[in-house]
C-alpha cells in the first residue's frame, strides 16, 4: 500500500484546490491550473468591473464547493468584495429548488453579479428559473470553466445568458486529433471497448437488431456512418491537456532513463522496480512546449501555471456567440471596449452595495459587511479627513464648502466705515471740538472772575480728562496692535480717573469748608489750588499704578479671538482681531474710575443743601447723577451681549458712547454755563466786595436756615464773599471774585 501511494500521477482535468496540499498529495501533479487560480481570475474580473457586492451559487460537490470557498477566501483577503448570498444547489435538485435560489438572489437587488461554480445542467436549470421569474437582463453571470464556452447551458435561453462572463483554461483545438478521431470506425477502433457505445449514442442507432424496439425511433447502425459527417462534432476541451499529461509522463520517464540507464535500450536494473520519488523529481523539473505551444511546467506543489481565456456571451444581430474579451496569466488583461451587456448596452452595469459617498461625507461601515455603508455628512466644523473619518478643523480654520478640507477663518475688526464706528466717532469729534472751544475760552478769559472762581487749575485738569475720554474713541476703533492695545490700557481708565478725581476733589473741598464752617471760623486744611492739584494727581496716579502692575504681570498684545464669532454655521465664522482685554480686565480697568464716581456722587449728595449751588456743588451733583444713570444702562447692554455674534461691535460702540456721554455731561453741566456768561453776558463777570470768612460763612448758613429765598438775590453775595474770604487766606494778595451761581445749571 505504501508503494502504491508513491506512484506519481499527472492529471489532465482535476482542478480541486485541496490537491495542492503537498503534505497529503505529494505525488500528485496536474497540467491544468487549480481552481484557486480560477477564483483569482474571477476576483480580478469583478474588481476590474468595479463590482463589490456579489452572490455565489454552487453545485453541491467537491468541485463547486472548493471553487466557491477559494473565491470567498480571495474576497476576504482583498477586502473590497463582499458576498451578498451564498446558495448551494443540492444534488438531484428539483425545479422548485432553482426557483428558491432565484428568490434568494433577488433579496438584495443591488447584488446583480452572480458567481457560478456549477455543473452544466444546474446552470441551464438556473437560467430557466431566472427567465421564468422575469429576471432577464437583471443578473450578470460570471461562470467558471464548467460553463466556459459551452452551448448546452444557454440553449433556448440566450437572452437570459446575454452578458455572461465565463473563463476557460487557455487551450487550443488540436487539428491532428480531429483528423484522427473522425477517421475512427467500428472496424479500426476495436481496442476501445467503449467505442461501440459511443457510436450508438452519437448516431442514435443500435448495433444489435434485437435491441431495437418498436416505436423507439431508433434504426440499426450500418457502419457507414462517419463522425463529423452524419453527426455534430466538437472537440472535447480537455484534449490538449490529455496530450500534455501523457507527454509530461513520457518526458519524465525519458529523462529518468537517461540518468539511470545511459546507453541502454529498455529498462535497466536501476529502473526495475521504478523509484516513484525519483520519477516525481523529474516530473517537477519538466519544462517543455506542449501540443498547443504553451510551456508545460509545475511548481513545488505540482500545479501548472494559471492561464485562462475570458469569454463573454454576446448577442449581435440576433446571433449569439461566445467572444474572447481577454485573458489571465497571473494578472488580468481585459478589453472592456469589446464587452456588451444585456440589451446591447455598452455601459458596465453596477453591482455595489452602497453608492459612493459625496465629497464631505464619511463612510459608516455596516457591521460585518465592509462593502456596505451609510454616508454621514461631516457637519459643523468637521472635514473629511479620509474615507471613514471626519475630524475637527483647527481652531483657526473652518471647513470649505464641501467639507473636504479646511480654510483659514477670515479676520475681522471694527472698520472706520462701519455704522458701529461712525456714530461714536461723530460724537467724539463734536466733543473734542467743544472741549477745545471751552479750553480756548478759558485761556483767553483766564483772569476774569468767573474763570478764577471756577478754580482754574482743577478746571484745566478736568478738561484734560474730558478730552482724553473723547480721544479714547479713536483708540478703541483703531486696528489693534501692541501699541494701540497699550494705549487703550493706559488712557481708557485714565481719562475717567482724572475727570472724577478732579470732581471728587472739588466736592470734598466744598463739603469740608461747610463742615469746618459750622464749627470754626478757620479755613480747612488742603484747600489751596496747589493742594487740590496734589490730591487730584495722587488719585489719578493710583489708576496709573494699577495699569503699570498689569503691564508687568501681563504685557499687552493684540490677539485673534476665534471663539467670539464662532457661529453654528461655519461659513459665518470670523476671527476677531482685538486687544487682550477680557471683560473681567475691563471691569478692573474701569473699576477705580467707578469708585471715584460713586464717592463723588456721595459727596454731591452731602453738599446738595449748600445755598445757590455753592461753588458748583449742585451742577456737580447733577453731573454725577446723570453719569451714574449712563453707566447703569451701560452694564446690562455691555455684558448682556457677551453671547451675541455682534459682540465686538455692540460692546465697543456701547463703551465708547458711554465714555463720551459721561464726558459730555461733565462738559455741558459744568462749563457751558460759564462759557455762556463769559461770552454773552460779560456784565455779570465783574468783581464784588469781600467780607471776612466768619461773616460770610455765618451769613450763608443763617440765610440758608431762616430765609430759603435769600439765595435769589443778585450775584449770590454770600457765595461770592466766601470764595473771596477763602482765597484771601490762601494768597498774600487779596482778590475779589464775583458770583456766577445764578447762571450755573
Amino acid at each position: 500500500m505504501e508503494l502504491l501511494r508513491e506512484i506519481p500521477q499527472v492529471s489532465y482535468a482535476s482542478t480541486a484546490p485541496e490537491l495542492s496540499d503537498n503534505t497529503r498529495y505529494d505525488f500528485f501533479s496536474r497540467v491544468v491550473p487549480p481552481d484557486t487560480y480560477q477564483a483569482q481570475a474571477m476576483m480580478d474580473i469583478v474588481k476590474a468591473m468595479r463590482w463589490n457586492y456579489v452572490s455565489t451559487v454552487v453545485s453541491e460537490g467537491n468541485y463547486g464547493e472548493s471553487g466557491v470557498d477559494a473565491f470567498v477566501q480571495k474576497s476576504r483577503e482583498d477586502g473590497s468584495v463582499c458576498i451578498s448570498q451564498s446558495v448551494k444547489i443540492p444534488r438531484e435538485a428539483k425545479q422548485g429548488e432553482f426557483d428558491k435560489v432565484v428568490r434568494r438572489l433577488r433579496e438584495n437587488p443591488n447584488a446583480r453579479v452572480v458567481i457560478l461554480f456549477a455543473n452544466e445542467d444546474d446552470i441551464r436549470r438556473l437560467l430557466h428559473a431566472a427567465k421564468k421569474a422575469n429576471q432577464t437582463g437583471h443578473f450578470i453571470w460570471v461562470g467558471s470553466d464548467s460553463w466556459g464556452s459551452k452551448i448546452s447551458p444557454v440553449l433556448d435561453q440566450e437572452e437570459m445568458a446575454e452578458g455572461a462572463v465565463t473563463i476557460l483554461p487557455k487551450r487550443q483545438s488540436i487539428r491532428g486529433f480531429d483528423r484522427y478521431f473522425k477517421s475512427r470506425t467500428l472496424e479500426n477502433n476495436r481496442r476501445n471497448i467503449w467505442f461501440a457505445e459511443f457510436w450508438e449514442n452519437n448516431f442514435n442507432c443500435k448495433l444489435n437488431r434485437h435491441a431495437l424496439k418498436k416505436g423507439s425511433g431508433l434504426k440499426k447502425c450500418t457502419n457507414q456512418e462517419r463522425i463529423g459527417n452524419h453527426s455534430l462534432y466538437e472537440q472535447e476541451g480537455k484534449v490538449q491537456f490529455v496530450i500534455d499529461a501523457v507527454y509530461a509522463m513520457a518526458h519524465a520517464l525519458h529523462n529518468m532513463h537517461r540518468e539511470l540507464c545511459p546507453g541502454t535500450v529498455g529498462l535497466c536494473p536501476k529502473m526495475d522496480p521504478l523509484n516513484g520519488t525519483l520519477l516525481l523529481k523529474h516530473i517537477r523539473h519538466l519544462n517543455f512546449a506542449g501540443i498547443a505551444g504553451n510551456p508545460v511546467l509545475f511548481n513545488e506543489n505540482g500545479d501548472a501555471p494559471g492561464r485562462y481565456e475570458i469569454y463573454q456571451y454576446q448577442i449581435r444581430n440576433r446571433t449569439a456567440e461566445y467572444k474572447i474579451i481577454g485573458h489571465w496569466a497571473d494578472q488580468l488583461h481585459l478589453n472592456v471596449r469589446s464587452m456588451q451587456w444585456p440589451g446591447g448596452v455598452r455601459r458596465v452595469p453596477s453591482s455595489i452595495c452602497s453608492q459612493a459617498c459625496q465629497p464631505g461625507e464619511r463612510k459608516k461601515i455596516v457591521k460585518g459587511i465592509p462593502c456596505c455603508w451609510h454616508c454621514e455628512r461631516c457637519d459643523g466644523y468637521q472635514y473629511q479627513a479620509d474615507t471613514f473619518t471626519c475630524k475637527m478643523c483647527r481652531f483657526d480654520l473652518r471647513p470649505n464648502d464641501n467639507h473636504t478640507g479646511c480654510d483659514a477663518i477670515p479676520i475681522v475688526k471694527l472698520e472706520w466705515s462701519s455704522p458701529w464706528a461712525v456714530i461714536p466717532v461723530l460724537i467724539a469729534v463734536v466733543g473734542i471740538s467743544a472741549t477745545l472751544f471751552v479750553v480756548v475760552t478759558f485761556v483767553r478769559y483766564n483772569d476774569t472772575p468767573i474763570v478764577k472762581a471756577s478754580g482754574r487749575e482743577l478746571s484745566y485738569v478736568l478738561l484734560t480728562g474730558i478730552f482724553l475720554c473723547y480721544a479714547n474713541t479713536f483708540l478703541m476703533i483703531s486696528t489693534p496692535d501692541v501699541g494701540v492695545c497699550s494705549l487703550r490700557r493706559i488712557f481708557l481708565g485714565l481719562g475717567m480717573s482724572i475727570s472724577y478725581a478732579a470732581l471728587l476733589t472739588k466736592t470734598n473741598r466744598i463739603y469740608r469748608i461747610f463742615e469746618q464752617g459750622t464749627m470754626s471760623v478757620s479755613a480747612p486744611r488742603l484747600i489751596s489750588p496747589a493742594s487740590q492739584l496734589v490730591i487730584t494727581f495722587t488719585l489719578a496716579a493710583v489708576q496709573l499704578l494699577g495699569v503699570c502692575i498689569w503691564f508687568g504681570v501681563d504685557p499687552s498684545q493684540a490677539i485673534i479671538d476665534y471663539e467670539d464669532q464662532r457661529t453654528s454655521n461655519p461659513l459665518m465664522a470670523r476671527g476677531v482681531l482685538k486687544c487682550d482685554i477680557s471683560d473681567l480686565s475691563l471691569i478692573c480697568l474701569l473699576g477705580y474710575s467707578m469708585l471715584l464716581m460713586v464717592t463723588c456722587t456721595v459727596y454731591a449728595i452731602k453738599t446738595r443743601g449748600v445755598p445757590e449751588t455753592f461753588n458748583e456743588a449742585k451742577p456737580i451733583g447733577f453731573t454725577m447723577y446723570t453719569t451714574c444713570i449712563i453707566w447703569l444702562a451701560f452694564i446690562p447692554i455691555f455684558f448682556g451681549t457677551s453671547q451675541s455674534t455682534e459682540k465686538m461691535y455692540i460692546q465697543t460702540t456701547t463703551l465708547t458712547i458711554s465714555v463720551s456721554l459721561s464726558a459730555s455731561v461733565s462738559l455741558g453741566l459744568l462749563y457751558m454755563p460759564k462759557v455762556y456768561v463769559v461770552l454773552l453776558h460779560p456784565e455779570q463777570n465783574v468783581p464784588k466786595r469781600t467780607r471776612s470768612l466768619k461773616a460770610v460763612v455765618t451769613a450763608a448758613t443763617m440765610s440758608n436756615k431762616f430765609n430759603p429765598k435769600a439765595s435769589l438775590r443778585p450775584n449770590g453775595e454770600a457765595k461770592t464773599e466766601l470764595c473771596e474770604s477763602l482765597d484771601s487766606q490762601t494768597f498774600s494778595t487779596k482778590q475779589t471774585y464775583i458770583s456766577y451761581s445764578n447762571h450755573a445749571i
